[in-house]
């Protein structure tokens, strides 16, 4: 999720509202989902004794949960540099639609509980430990999986068996998913009623911790070329990390400190009316916390009946309509560019340690933006960065056909050091446009929300609005073959003899121009078209939808109450 996802700098397949709403995804935007906001602002007591053990449990639960998720987000690097196709890659995005759609079962994890065990440790407990289970079996599976045979979306022979990595990763997000949910609503329990601002701290903290872990921090000291070239004396084979090592000390990882919460962490009691006192209903909400009246619905039945209730209202349906279909445009460029600069040659780890450098960036964007979102008209803020994100789309598609000329030959190879500058400079211009999209949305749901469902319209908001971005990422991966054009040809530039026009637009057709003693060159590119397409839907958006977006401000507070059918 943050961001985790979005742009070129991790080339996830979620972009970054989803995982802002995640960690903060996603969001997510996606990838990325939850509202990344800053650590809370409230601050109690000094931590010492229990309330600071639990503080610190706190943290490790999130950032346990932060390293699936991190994990999830380098395999398509992976799969990139295992030369899959992009039909693959779609197909492995839906390993990030659980955090887009957890809204599904929260209420669940929240309701059904076994009183004896607890609340929360019911589903805590048996979530992690499958967590650490599915990655043992990943430590011993993984690398197979990721060498062949390919299956239906395996590619060619002997490639990645990405549907087999799909199911498992799919699963380890179902559950890490569940688990936040689980961990989000003990939190609040957890800790006294003066230091339960410290949890969203530590979900923000935490979760980006675990993420950076398991993508960033893997992928650099995964990769053997840049082991040899900064950390070590005398080159070898591979990098100081191996997947399924890191699996592995994970997966253990998980079980022990599961065991040892199980045995010695207890649940405090807490009523129904207590809990109510506290939070809003829905747990998978905690950076925009709001009180809520005692009179709000805590059954499964009545919240999925207010999920259904809150949705009916024309203008929470017009602006659901809207979050689903506003990042149409930007999705070739936030989806596909990352992985088109690896197919060009650019390291992957080269592409992680451009989040790194953004880090500072991201933390400054959101307290700068909320400055001119803070009025009556948040949205505006939103429809004036839409426009210069579209433009920032066709920058992307720039430098991705840029890449090839720079590239040096020969010995050393690589990339100029103003190559990485200019890579830079665009995704940090990205990240402004994102960030004012993202800041001032944020703003307007916590405007417009019911206060006394404050819980479950945010995460109804926020659900969609992660949704929004999944959804055209992986429509987005899936068509970049379909629009690829390839035609065999000799080493010398000609057509091949006995398959002269061929197209390479299949499996079969390859192999045959292969066996023919040719060789598919791509005539032209999906993502140039995807990129031109996204641009023209999202300016055809900006201007006739944007214009309802802003309009949605104009509609008083009563317009967005929600009449409760008893």
């Amino acid at each position: 999720m943050r961001e985790h996802y979005g742009g070129f700098a991790t080339s996830l397949v979620t972009d970054v509202e989803e995982c802002l709403l995640l960690r903060d995804s996603s969001d997510t935007e996606n990838k990325h989902p939850k509202v990344a906001t800053a650590p809370a602002a409230v601050v109690g007591p000094r931590l010492r004794g229990a309330e600071l053990r639990n503080v610190l449990l706190l943290l490790f639960l999130y950032v346990l949960q932060g390293v699936p998720l991190g994990l999830a987000g380098s395999i398509p690097l992976i799969l990139q540099s295992r030369n899959v196709s992009y039909t693959d890659q779609a197909f492995f995005s839906l390993v990030f639609w659980p955090f887009s759609l957890k809204l599904l079962w929260a209420p669940l994890v929240d309701a059904l509980y076994v009183r004896r065990v607890g609340r929360r440790k019911t589903w805590l407990v048996p979530t992690q430990y499958l967590l650490g289970l599915f990655m043992l079996y990943l430590s011993v599976t993984a690398e197979t999986l990721l060498q062949g045979p390919g299956g239906a979306h395996g590619g060619p022979s002997g490639g990645p068996d990405v549907v087999t990595l799909t199911a498992v990763f799919f699963a380890l997000a179902f559950l890490a998913a569940t688990q936040d949910i689980a961990v989000d609503g003990w939190a609040l329990t957890m800790l006294s009623r003066d230091n339960v601002g410290y949890a969203s701290t530590c979900n923000s903290v935490g979760q980006t911790a675990g993420y950076f872990l398991g993508n960033v921090f893997f992928l650099v000291l995964e990769s053997a070329d840049f082991c040899n070239k900064y950390l070590r004396s005398a080159p070898r084979p591979r990098g100081i990390l191996t997947l399924s090592g890191f699996l592995f000390f994970w997966g253990v990882a998980f079980l022990v400190s599961t065991t040892l919460m199980a045995l010695f962490k207890k649940e405090k009691g807490s009523t129904r009316s207590s809990e109510r006192e506290q939070r809003c209903f829905v747990p998978s909400e905690k950076k925009q916390r709001v009180a809520v009246a005692p009179e709000e619905p805590q059954g499964v039945f009545q919240t999925y009946r207010l999920l259904f209730n809150i949705v009916r209202m024309p203008q929470v349906s017009t602006l659901c309509g809207l979050l689903l279909t506003a990042k149409v445009g930007f999705s070739a460029a936030e989806a596909v560019t990352g992985l088109k600069l690896i197919e060009a040659g650019v390291p992957k780890e080269q592409l992680a340690f451009l989040a790194i450098t953004m880090v500072p960036l991201q933390l400054a964007l959101p307290l700068l933006i909320s400055r001119y979102t803070a009025g009556p008209r948040p949205l505006d803020v939103y429809c004036r960065a839409f426009p210069f994100r579209l433009v920032m789309g066709l920058v992307y598609a720039a430098l991705v056909w840029w890449t090839p000329a720079v590239l040096r030959e020969g010995e050393g190879g690589g990339f100029p050091a103003y190559y990485y500058g200019m890579l830079l400079l665009a995704y940090g211009l990205q990240q402004g446009a994102l960030y004012s999209m993202y800041v001032s949305s944020m703003a307007f749901y916590t405007q417009v929300s019911d206060p006394l469902i404050g819980g479950t319209y945010m995460t109804l908001l926020n659900t969609v609005t992660n949704l929004g971005g999944v959804w055209p990422s992986t429509l987005a991966l899936w068509l970049v073959d379909p629009l690829t054009v390839k035609e065999c040809r000799l080493a010398g530039g000609g057509a091949t003899a006995g398959v002269s026009g061929q197209s390479c637009g299949s499996a079969q057709s390859a192999r045959l121009c292969v066996a023919a003693g040719g060789a598919c060159a791509t005539v032209l590119d999906g993502y140039y078209i995807e990129a031109a397409v996204c641009f023209a839907l999202g300016l055809a958006w900006w201007a006739w939808l944007g214009k309802r977006m802003r309009r949605l401000q104009d509609q008083s507070p009563a317009a967005w109450r929600c009449k409760m059918n008893h």
